[in-house]
């Protein structure tokens, strides 16, 4: 384990949910509607909305494939391995995958004193209900619920597992909302995706249609969080849809699919800068996290361009980048030059996330301490721990 002389905050972290997680609260006339178990070929699924999940091949998890197992084949494949060798390591499920206890004690040993905890298939499955707002309600209600039950919005000060949050129903997501503030929770986790409404079709996530959202989250003063998520981008038949990986002749092949979650976290972010949100609302605090970072340039270059293009219509009543940069903290990936990020944010806008145990993340947490090489000790802690300790304070108005 490192020695930083610090326990760091590591603001990407992942639970495997259990096997009732998608189904303990749900009332059992909507099960059919959500999610539901089911048996093939001998191997347990879940249909979701009537619909085979292929998401992942055992949402069982167990066995599990290795944290970081994939993380050097991500950096460029050094050593020539192939993906689908390296996946194929399995081990019993780990009692801190499931239980928050195990996982309180397995922090302490990682040199981490507190964690974001996000979900891993819970971020997936809005996309595959979206076309039923009572479905998408009724199934992320019940989804925190148990979410509280088994991790806690804030367990012992170190888990700050985050409620999911949809604005398919601006009526439901206030109502969740202020559940989630009495249950303590820091930050709550939406996917980066236009909004699926139930009258009004597709609609921006900075529609006026949701400012009573919004104004409730700017009063409260906790962060939201824009989390990679199946965002329902098309590749346009170049390869075929969906978030499972794509895989051909028993190995990853390159295609525009490994690009989705980039697009839709800049969709995401340059939209709400476009439509001023910041300036609506200006105590939020918005942290993206697991979206990487390689379009923070092109996206503060048009932002530049659109600020400069309408500066004598008045639209912009603030800078947009600095905007920008006042109200949205970036967790890149680890393989993205996090020296470029902070060029461009400061080093109090980055925010370390370790995506463990995910087979894409970090083998072990702090094993990201090697890519701040060239960050100042001050820096180092402000990246390792200061910022997301900061944006899990809340600052309610």
């Amino acid at each position: 384990m490192t020695d930083l002389g610090f326990k760091a905050f590591d603001a990407d972290n992942h639970y495997y949910e259990g096997l009732d997680a998608f189904t303990r609260h749900v009332p059992k006339a909507m099960r059919e509607r959500c999610v539901q178990w089911a048996t093939i070929d001998g191997h347990q699924h879940h249909i979701v909305g009537g619909k085979l999940a292929r998401a992942v091949k055992n949402p069982t998890w167990d066995p599990i494939a290795l944290p970081g197992s994939i993380s050097d084949y991500l950096r460029g494949n050094p050593l020539g391995q192939d993906a689908i060798e390296l996946m194929s390591a399995r081990e019993p499920l780990p009692a801190c995958y499931i239980d928050r206890d195990a996982r309180v004690e397995k922090l302490q040993g990682q040199g981490l004193e507190s964690v974001w905890l996000f979900p891993t298939l819970g971020v997936l499955y809005e996309e595959l209900l979206k076309h039923d707002t009572e479905a998408v309600t009724t199934l992320f209600g019940a989804f925190n619920r148990w979410l509280q039950e088994d991790w806690g919005c804030n367990y012992k000060d170190q888990i700050f597992a985050a409620p999911y949050i949809s604005l398919c129903d601006v009526d439901w997501a206030c109502q969740e909302l202020e559940w989630a503030l009495q249950q303590g929770a820091r930050v709550v986790v939406m996917r980066p995706a236009a909004v699926q409404t139930r009258d009004h079709g597709l609609r921006s996530p900075a529609d006026p249609m949701f400012d009573k959202f919004w104004a409730a989250l700017n009063e409260s003063g906790i962060t939201l969080v824009v989390h990679a998520s199946d965002s329902g981008y098309t590749t346009h038949g170049y390869v075929t849809d969906g978030f499972s990986a794509n895989i051909s002749g028993g190995s990853f092949a390159p295609n525009i699919k490994h690009f989705n979650i980039e697009r839709a976290a800049y969709d995401f972010l340059i939209t709400i800068t476009y439509e001023r949100l910041f300036e609506r609302f200006p105590n939020l605090r918005v942290a993206s996290i697991e979206n990487g970072a390689e379009f923070l340039p092109d996206l503060f270059r048009k932002l530049k361009q659109s600020s400069n293009r309408l500066a004598t219509a008045g639209y912009f009543k603030e800078d947009p980048v600095e905007s920008f940069k006042q109200h949205v903290w970036i967790n890149p990936f680890w393989e993205d030059d996090v020296n470029e990020v902070a060029a461009l944010m400061g080093t109090d806008r980055v925010i370390f996330g370790s995506d463990w145990p995910h087979i894409e993340g970090m083998p072990t947490p702090l094993d990201y301490v090697a890519e701040l090489d060239q960050f100042s000790a001050a820096d180092q802690q402000k990246i390792l721990r200061d910022n997301a300790r900061s944006l899990n304070t809340p600052q309610p108005l």
